[in-house]
């Protein structure tokens, strides 16, 4: 089965092509080259992006068995965080900060400094199978997880705590108010990439209708109508600026399809 989607609404950053998208509603391998899209927080997608599928409603779902927490891929955070604030759960508060659905933020261990989505994982469940955390390999912004994610489980420990809740939404306010897919680049080791744009002048720095933001230079913003080709130039941009003033390659936390 298909859905057409319109990636320039649909996509947080509002950039994309109308095309038709595969729905996943069983457990199964893909295509090779096919990418699962989730709920399209951190995607810039190209007029020609590869083959894409997404998880259906089957596998949107919250349950507590034996103490330990299930959550399906297509579960969106905002859900998991008002699961957990419900039932008393720790380590979930991030969520606060993360928008999008958790196979793709399980995917890229999405998280905030020390904070991150492993940290209170146990298992997660492909088309392989399932994987103890482990057997994972991964680290910051990073996972090797092949297949597709269609559920994770979690350690159920109690004490939701409201401080860190009410941190992290401190956090999404001070965000700039324009479409975005969140950070544009990852943060290199002994480096914050904000402070890297902003010293290489890029603060601000606008190509059409594409930017990098004056609240936060690491957000790339769409000012209305912005194009993939001007949002590609600015991150090219970037890349050569700063390894040129500061000698470091700074590597897409934006994934480019």
């Amino acid at each position: 089965m298909k859905r057409t989607i319109n990636f320039s609404s649909f996509s947080s950053i509002q950039i994309g092509p109308c095309i038709d998208v595969e729905i996943l509603e069983t457990i199964a391998s893909i295509e090779p080259n096919t990418y699962v899209i989730g709920g399209a927080n951190n995607l810039l997608v190209s007029p020609t992006p590869p083959p894409l599928a997404i998880l259906g409603k089957t596998f949107d779902f919250i349950t507590i068995k034996d103490n330990v927490l299930h959550v399906g891929g297509a579960t969106s955070s905002g859900k998991i965080l008002s699961y957990a604030k419900k039932h008393n759960l720790a380590g979930f508060e991030l969520m606060q900060k993360l928008p999008g659905t958790l196979g793709g933020m399980v995917k890229m261990n999405a998280g905030l400094k020390e904070w991150e989505v492993f940290n209170n994982l146990l298992s997660v469940r492909t088309d392989k199978g399932w994987l103890d955390k482990k057997d994972i390999p991964h680290g910051y912004r990073h996972t090797h997880i092949e297949g597709v994610i269609f559920e994770a489980t979690f350690m159920c420990n109690k004490g939701f705590d409201e401080t860190l809740l009410s941190m992290f939404k401190q956090m999404r306010d001070n965000q700039p108010p324009f479409p975005s897919a969140g950070s544009c680049f990852k943060n290199p080791k002994g480096a914050y990439a904000g402070k890297l744009l902003e010293d290489a002048g890029l603060k601000g720095k606008r190509i059409g209708n594409m930017a990098f933001s004056e609240v936060h230079a690491n957000f790339l913003i769409n000012l209305g109508n912005g194009k993939y080709e001007d949002a590609i130039a600015l991150i090219e941009l970037a890349k050569k600026e700063v390894l040129k003033r500061f000698a470091i390659n700074l590597e897409e936390e934006i994934i480019i399809l």
